[in-house]
């Protein structure tokens, strides 16, 4: 089967989808426009489709012509509450944006269905395709799992894959992974100083909380590079700050928040139980009261280490080795594809997509308002996730993982 020649015939219907799920984004677990877009593209496809209960989550699982295991393939759904600066002739006008490139990942994990089906005869085992809504921060793989996923197709899949697309930071049509942490767990601290109010020119009759929470802020920096080491890092960015009505009134609480990233299970065990205790230790010497919260957010998505030889295998073999570019190191975000990695071996992989010309080192990011996707890539990443089943199924057939012609 030539997937990458069958990928670019169905390039045209590719990118009217990409662009027709980019000018209705929506936000969350909820995604009525999205899912009902997704069941018209599978509708005549040869596929046992379902749909969530608590989430507009859609499933697929393709039935290969010959007995063998599955395989999963994940495309996530949800936008961003972002408003859209890029002045594309397609851009959302709603307050919300694909600004992450879900809208492409969602089209290609469509027409990797549409490839996948047309050569069902061939497939030494079944496809359980992931259409998921709430990655941005509302642990959607989660919910997914929670519902039964995982045992959709009646056996837990062998093998999971995702392809997560990049604005920025490789050039286009270029994919990459490696094996281990791929990207960062995600949590996030909230932090409630609470002091006494009064003068603020008459502070030694107060308790200022702004002081106690400045130091933590201070102190939390320190201790971290004091206390982890350089090649398992962490990471702490404090993004919001409140305190205070006016100049001259001490406030009584002042509050901030810190997203957090680490990139073993570890190092994110120790910071939780670390950020708190060195928040409680100020306010003790401040003589305040601190409630400290860590939450737990995404897991570190780690990539199993024979999958992603795999993929780099399956990349290089089907595109070229010229599109092929094994990751340095782990990605600063983070991904709920955690969730199901820690169940099935397997990997997620990028896929640079900036806009034609464009450098990729000087692109707007995702998560930008200006953030470009190049749907030229559109086809070779529908290409790449029908390979990776297809082979990792006939793989699975002759006795190991590998790449097969």
């Amino acid at each position: 089967m030539n997937l990458r020649d069958d990928a670019r015939a169905l390039s045209d219907d590719l990118v009217r989808m990409r662009r027709s799920l980019h000018r209705i984004p929506e936000v969350g677990l909820e995604l009525p426009r999205t899912q009902e877009a997704v069941l018209a593209e599978l509708d005549g496809l040869p596929l046992e489709i379902g749909t969530g209960d608590g989430l507009s989550s859609v499933t697929a699982v393709l039935r290969g012509g010959q007995p063998g295991p599955t395989v999963l393939l994940r495309g996530d759904m949800d936008a961003l509450p972002v408003a859209e600066r890029t002045g594309l002739d397609f851009a959302a006008d709603t307050g919300r944006m694909h600004a992450c490139g879900h809208d492409l990942h969602t089209t290609m994990l469509a027409g990797a269905a549409k490839l996948l089906s047309a050569h069902r005869e061939r497939l030494a085992g079944d496809v359980l395709f992931m259409f998921q809504p709430g990655e941005e921060g509302f642990d959607g793989a989660r919910h997914m799992i929670a519902e039964g996923l995982l045992d959709a197709a009646g056996q837990r899949p062998d093998a999971a894959y995702a392809i997560h697309v990049m604005s920025a930071g490789l050039p286009s049509g270029v994919f990459g992974t490696r094996g281990g942490p791929a990207l960062a767990a995600s949590n996030v601290l909230r932090v409630t100083v609470r002091g006494e109010g009064g003068h603020g020119s008459m502070p030694h009759r107060a308790k200022d909380p702004i002081q106690a929470a400045c130091a933590m802020v201070s102190a939390l920096q320190t201790w971290i590079t004091r206390t982890f080491d350089v090649f398992d890092p962490v990471i702490l960015s404090v993004g919001t700050f409140h305190a205070g009505t006016k100049q001259n009134v001490i406030p009584e609480t002042a509050v901030f928040e810190a997203t957090v990233r680490s990139f073993s299970p570890a190092a994110q065990s120790r910071v939780k139980d670390g950020t708190v205790e060195v928040c409680r230790g100020i306010a003790a010497a401040y003589g305040v009261g601190v409630e400290a919260d860590f939450a737990e957010l995404y897991p570190v998505t780690i990539n199993d280490h024979a999958e992603a030889d795999f993929v780099a295998d399956v990349v290089r073999d089907a595109m070229g080795e010229e599109r092929y570019e094994p990751l340095a190191q782990p990605l600063h975000g983070s991904e709920d594809f955690s969730r199901v990695l820690a169940e099935i071996p397997g990997a997620m992989l990028t896929l640079g997509a900036p806009p034609a010309g464009a450098d990729p080192e000087r692109s707007p990011n995702n998560h930008s308002p200006l953030a470009e996707f190049d749907d030229a890539v559109l086809a070779d990443g529908a290409a790449v996730y029908a390979e990776l089943a297809a082979r990792r199924l006939t793989a699975a057939g002759v006795g190991g993982v590998d790449a097969v012609a």
